[in-house]
Order: C-alpha cells, then structure tokens, then sequence
C-alpha cells in the first residue's frame, strides 16, 4: 500500500508482567514474551505475524519498557530498531499509545493507526484482518473506532462497550458508552440483549483525529507528548523524554479518552468474531491449547516439554513444565500445576483469576526476587 492509500500502521503496547499467569510470566520476563501459541512463536511474535498481511515491518512501532527493549528487537528481527519506542518507566496505555501516534504523525499527519495488545490469541486471522479493514474505513471517517468482540457468554472479567445504530451504512455501528466489568446478572442481561460488545482493547484511528482528541480531554498529557515527539529525531530526545515522561498522568487509554470520545458521539466499533482470547490466566489458555482426550493441556511447544509430563487417571489439568524437570500427576482433575526453576504453583482451575493475589502477597513481603 502506498502512504497516500493510506496502509495501516500498527502499534502494539508491550507492557505489564501478566501477574496471573505468574510464576511463568515474571516482571522480566512477560508474558509476550513466551510462546504459549501452541508453536514456536511467541504472543508478540504471532501479534506481528497476524498484522503483516495488512502493513510491512516498517510500519509496526512497539512501545515497550526499557527492562524489555533488548528482548523484543531480538524477538522481531524484521522490525526497524527504531520503530520500538522505549518508555522509561510504566505510565498505562495512555502515554504508550499517544506516542506511537505522535511519532507516526511526524512521518504520515493523516495517517490510519490501529492499536494491538501484544499478549492477544486470535484464532482466525483472516477474519480478523477483514474485521480491521472495516474498522480503517470507519476511521477515515474521523470516527475512533474500537474492535468490539461478539460475546459467547456472560464474562465478568472484560469490559462492555453499548453500541448504537449503524454509521455511514457499513458495518460501523455507534458506540454510546464504555462500560466497566460488571457482574454476572449485568452481564447476562448484555449478552442477552444482543446491543453490547466485549471491549478488546484494540484500536484504530487516524492519529490527528485521536492526537486532537486527546488535546481536547488531556491537555497536559498531550502538550508533554508534543514536546517529546518534537525533539524525538534530535540529540534532546533522551533528554526530554527524561525530563518529560515521569510528569505526564498515568491513565488508561479508555479513561483519558474513548470514553469522553463516545459520550461525544466520536466512536464507532465493528462487531469482531475472529476467536479473540486475552491469555489472562491458565485456565482460558487450558481452553486455547489443544488437549489430550481426557482435556488434559501440557503448554510447551517444544516434544521436550511433553516428555517431562507425566500424567496417570487425570482429567481437565493444565500442566506448564519449565523447569526441566519431570511434572508426574496422578489421580487428579481440573488443577493447574505450573513447575519453574524456583517456583511451583497448584491450584484449581476455578480459582486461576485469584493467582494476581500471590504475587501481591510476595510484593508486600519484599520477596521480589520471585515477580
């Protein structure tokens, strides 16, 4: 695509640890990091592979931490080195995503940008790129348009978005409100009504229109990404982004704009069912992976990693071996059992959302060795 086509350019936020899907997923060493596809390739790995057929390396940015710079430029070999943006510390999505715009605003001012989380498994990625483009179009509209996921069930872990009538005819529908998680009577009464979306975290605007935006909601966050962009092809770039950066708000993108955007009648969504998992925990990625006839789920790529599983009568485990070691279950069902060099966790299924409390329980014992 040429740049006057106006191609996608694609932003993927790579931050966070993924503190439920501890102790694989550490603070230096995130879940993006780790290939839990059911192949070689890592979630950022695959992240880029599924958005390739929409744009060229070039075009894909990375805003990452500085403990992670290193890591995801050997991970995506084919992405220019400086196309990964490096916050010095974490300031939420916000920051990350306002200077992956305000970086490729310099290069393309009317350019389209989607935002992908680097930790997301989609299972069909054609479906998933036909999704986008219907989503481009929206926004060349001037809409900021946010992928919403068609719900398969009541999930009280995600946030909803409440869709409106169609706009401009396509597929985009309007997007009246965002919604926090809510329980799971609010949650059957949106799936049921058929008028609400799962908010995926995924984007895609033109960066003037959502840089414009974020002037209007964020004015200071916006006049400090400014300067930063500015100075971003210069000898003051470190120097600013220094100074800078630790002053601007630490607000979600959801917060500091989509959802004054659609109280304004700015944002727009297309319905999405491309088989759309966040990784959250490892009870969702038992349900991701291919399971053995009894629904057990060994997560490891690599023959090696089944070999060190040894499982007798078990029902329904997810089984993670990292260690080495052999992992032997007997007797037992619907457990987790996660096996690292220093830590090994068992839990039951049902409770995997509640593992984020362990490695809060460790923060505040000053085991940081652990995280």
């Amino acid at each position: 695509m040429s740049e006057n086509q106006g191609g996608l350019y694609a932003v993927i936020p790579a931050g966070g640890s993924g503190t439920r899907l501890w102790p694989l997923s550490r603070a230096g060493h995130p879940k993006f990091l780790h290939p839990l596809t059911g192949t070689d390739a890592s979630l950022l790995q695959a992240t880029v592979d599924r958005l390739l057929p929409m744009t060229s390396a070039d075009r894909i940015f990375v805003v990452t931490g500085v403990a992670h710079a290193a890591a995801v430029s050997r991970q995506l070999t084919a992405v220019p080195e400086e196309n990964i943006l490096v916050e010095p510390s974490p300031r939420d999505s916000c920051a990350a995503i306002a200077l992956a715009a305000a970086v490729i605003a310099r290069r393309d001012p009317e350019a389209v940008m989607g935002s992908f989380a680097a930790d997301h498994l989609i299972a069909d990625g054609d479906r998933f790129i036909t999704v986008i483009e219907q989503a481009m179009s929206g926004a060349r509209q001037g809409l900021l348009m946010t992928l919403g996921i068609t719900p398969t069930r009541p999930e009280t872990g995600y946030g909803y978005v409440q869709c409106g009538g169609e706009v401009g005819g396509g597929p985009v529908l309007a997007v009246e409100e965002f919604k926090e998680k809510p329980s799971y009577e609010v949650a059957e009464g949106y799936v049921k009504s058929g008028n609400y979306l799962w908010n995926a975290g995924m984007f895609v605007w033109r960066v003037d229109v959502f840089l414009a935006e974020l002037a209007r909601q964020q004015p200071q966050l916006h006049a400090g990404i400014a300067r930063i962009a500015q100075a971003w092809d210069s000898p003051a770039r470190e120097d600013v982004l220094g100074e800078v950066w630790p002053t601007l708000p630490r607000i979600s993108v959801d917060y500091a704009v989509m959802e004054g955007a659609a109280a304004n009648g700015k944002v727009g969504t297309v319905p999405g069912d491309f088989g759309w998992n966040d990784v959250g925990d490892f009870h969702t990625l038992g349900e991701v992976l291919a399971a053995d006839a009894a629904g057990n789920v060994v997560v490891g790529a690599d023959p090696g990693a089944q070999a060190n599983v040894m499982l007798r009568e078990t029902d329904n485990l997810v089984v993670v071996p990292s260690s080495g070691r052999l992992v032997a279950a007997l007797g037992i069902r619907d457990l987790i059992i996660v096996d690292t060099p220093d830590a090994v966790l068992v839990l039951p299924r049902d409770r995997a959302q509640e593992v984020k409390s362990i490695v809060d329980e460790l923060k505040s014992k000053g085991e940081l060795s652990y995280i």
